[in-house]
This record gives structure tokens, C-alpha cells and sequence, in this order.
């Protein structure tokens, strides 16, 4: 019977090849999760034993599941001469399959890599994740070209002959790829934002931290939780604001003004000097002054009852005065950093008095709680000094107003 099976199979040998060719692709599909489940998966568990992450990235599942398909796909290469008659569309599948497992395991490798680099503390604030990007494109701009190659049994040469008229179209397609690769380099040499950065970037609506670098775009975390997506050419085209010299000096700046009502300025009297000279962060100014416009005013024949003549300390600048001592002794104003209080043009809003200093606190939360208990201070404090502040009169002010 056997010895009748084979005769009958030597009489018909496109059924002979035929057969054979389907145990080939057994045995390539035998050696696929041969290669796939026993030899990959005992190399995985290597690895993961190992003290380096180095193996763990590069011998990625997506990896060696891609390159798993390598072998069957060699084997079946070597024995297409069996069906002659389909022998050439074969070789085609079984080179533009071979291509793509190459190049897709390249640029696993490649995916591998940026992990790597990202886990890297040292690195993180400059992402390669972008020049990555640009590499898979040419990668696989090469791929799709060898595969129209294969197809249409041309070389790779004359392929790239062929689309040089077509060079102004593939740069309009891929116009923003070009932006977005120029403005990844510059971002990049000119150390404008890491992953981590505070920037703010009000075209787009962003304000918050940067989470995500890479070719095409630039995530922005903000701080309701939202996420802007900013192309990466339009952050160079636009302006925008980076805090991160504000995070690593570690400190944040004040700069707010009080609004002071013009007519509530006056020279100091006796009785509002004695009652300034009982506090105690201006009392030995206080003290200083009083000696020094005296002894100013003895040399002068002005009659000095009238506050006009002379030489005279006013509310207002006395109120500057206790300002600037009562920042120089609290903790969290830097003195490092410059501080100062200062007079600004008078407007119809009042006179302005700026605080400008720096709060060793550079947390949203943290600063703004100092920065309200500085200024909720400086409100409560305005009317010692025989000041008032300017505001704008509300519905409750025309009432009483006509009530009166």
C-alpha cells in the first residue's frame, strides 16, 4: 500500500511538491512559536534576571514577537521552487513580508531605545523622542520604497530616480513634519523646554506642565487637569513663557500694587508721629527722623507750627517705610534677592504703592497663601497710618448716599 501511495505520487508531481511545500509551512509555522514561546520566552526570563535594564528594553516581546517570523519565513523562501508555476508571486510575498519584519523590528529596537534614554534620570530633561521619530520616518520611507521595489521588480535606485519630480509634492505633504523636525532641533540646541517645565502659552489656552515632547507635538498638563496638544513648530512661532528659572533659583516673585486714595496724604503732626513711634518695626526711625527734621528746622526762619514750612514726614511715606521693615523681617521674603517698595504714577485709580519682592516658597499653593498673608497684613494696616485705600463706589456707597 505504501509502496502503491508513492508510485501513485511520483506519477503527479505538482501533488508531490505540493504536499511537500504544505509541510514546509508546517514546520514554518512549527518553528514560528518554537521560537516564539520556548527559545524568546526562556530568553525573556534571562534577562529579567540580570541587574541591567539595557537587555530588558532591547529584547522587548514586541521585538522578538516581531522578529519570531524571520526563521518560517526564510525556510519557506528556500523551498518556493516546488510550485514553479507561482513560484515568482511567492518569492514577491515572501520578500516584501521578510522586509517588513526587519524594518518593524528595527524600529521596536528603536522604541527600546527612547524607553531606555526616558528611564534615565539624567536625561530626562532632554528627550530624544523626537529625533527618534524622525529616524523611524526615514526608516520606514526606505521600507515603503524597497516594497514598491518588489512589487513592480525595479531597483531602489531608480525608484529614487523616479521621484525626484515628485520632490515638490512629498515636501508640501510633508510640510509640518519639516516645521516640526526644525523647531524639535531648536528647542533642543537652544535648551528652551524640558518634559517637567511650567510654561504658559496663552494662544493655546496652556498653563500648566509640559508631559510629553516629541516630533509632531508638545503635551501640556494644565493645572485643572485638562491636556493642550501644541504643535511643536508653533511653539517657536508663538510666544510663550517658561517658569523653570523661577523653580530652580527657588523663589517667586511678588509684584503687586495697593491702590492709595490721593486725598487721605498728609504731613505727619505731633500726635501722629507719638503714635507711630510706639511701633515697634519704625520706631527708631521714627525717632531718627523727629531728631533730624528738628534739627533741620532750627536753622531755618520759617515759622514751623504751619506743617507747610520745613521740613516734614508724611503718612504716606512713613507707610512705605514700615513696608520695607516689615518684609525685611519676615522669613519667607528672600534677601538674596532684591526687594523694595515703591511709588508708581498716579492714575484715577489712586496712587499705586508696588511690593516687589521674592517668596521662598515657589509652590502655586504655598505662595499664594504667603502672598495673601502678606497683603491681607498690609490692608489691615492702611488705616494706622491714617491712609485709605481707593476703590471704586458700589451700589451699597450710591445707596447710602441718597439715604443721607
Amino acid at each position: 500500500m505504501y509502496q502503491k501511495l508513492i508510485h501513485w505520487l511520483k506519477s503527479l508531481p505538482w501533488i508531490n511538491d505540493t504536499l511537500l511545500f504544505c509541510i514546509i509551512i508546517g514546520l514554518a509555522i512549527l518553528s514560528y512559536f518554537f521560537l516564539k514561546e520556548i527559545v524568546f520566552r526562556f530568553l525573556r526570563r534571562i534577562t529579567k534576571h540580570t541587574k541591567t535594564q539595557i537587555d530588558d528594553l532591547l529584547f522587548s516581546k514586541t521585538f522578538l514577537r516581531r522578529i519570531a517570523f524571520v526563521a518560517p519565513l526564510y525556510l519557506i523562501s528556500q523551498f518556493t521552487y516546488l510550485i514553479p508555476g507561482e513560484e515568482k508571486e511567492i518569492d514577491k510575498l515572501l520578500s516584501i513580508s521578510l522586509t517588513l519584519v526587519i524594518f518593524l523590528s528595527i524600529g521596536a529596537i528603536l522604541t527600546s531605545v527612547t524607553e531606555l534614554y526616558d528611564r534615565l534620570e539624567r536625561f530626562k530633561s532632554r528627550p530624544i523622542k523626537g529625533y527618534i521619530q524622525i529616524i523611524k520616518i526615514i526608516l520606514y520611507s526606505f521600507m515603503v520604497i524597497l516594497i514598491i521595489g518588489i512589487i513592480i521588480g525595479q531597483s531602489f535606485t531608480s525608484i529614487i530616480t523616479g521621484l525626484g519630480a515628485f520632490t515638490a509634492v512629498l515636501i508640501l505633504v510633508f510640510r509640518d513634519t519639516i516645521l516640526n523636525f526644525i523647531a524639535s532641533l531648536q528647542i533642543s540646541s537652544y535648551d528652551l523646554v524640558h518634559v517637567g517645565d511650567w510654561i504658559e502659552v496663552p494662544k493655546f489656552g496652556a498653563d500648566g506642565d509640559v508631559i510629553d515632547i516629541s516630533l509632531m507635538i508638545v503635551k501640556v498638563q494644565n493645572f485643572d487637569k485638562t491636556i493642550t496638544i501644541i504643535p511643536t513648530y508653533k511653539l517657536i512661532e508663538e510666544t510663550f513663557k517658561n517658569w523653570r528659572g523661577m523653580q530652580q533659583t527657588g523663589v517667586r516673585r511678588i509684584k503687586r500694587s495697593v491702590y492709595i486714595d490721593q486725598n487721605s496724604i498728609k504731613f505727619c503732626d505731633k500726635k501722629l508721629l507719638d503714635k507711630f513711634e510706639k511701633v515697634d518695626l519704625i520706631s527708631n526711625y521714627i525717632k531718627g527722623k523727629r531728631s533730624e527734621v528738628e534739627e533741620f528746622n532750627k536753622n531755618k526762619s520759617q515759622d514751623i507750627n504751619a506743617l507747610i514750612n520745613g521740613k516734614q514726614l508724611t503718612n504716606i511715606g512713613t507707610f512705605r517705610i514700615y513696608l520695607i521693615e516689615f518684609l525685611r523681617k519676615r522669613n519667607d521674603i528672600s534677601k538674596d534677592f532684591s526687594f523694595h517698595v515703591r511709588q508708581l504714577a498716579a492714575g484715577p485709580d489712586g496712587l499705586p504703592i508696588e511690593i516687589y519682592a521674592y517668596v521662598t516658597k515657589t509652590n502655586f499653593i504655598d505662595f499664594e497663601n504667603e502672598q495673601a498673608d502678606i497683603f491681607d497684613h498690609i490692608l489691615a494696616v492702611i488705616p494706622q497710618f491714617e491712609l485709605r485705600l481707593f476703590q471704586n463706589p458700589s451700589g451699597s456707597d450710591f445707596s447710602s448716599l441718597v439715604r443721607n
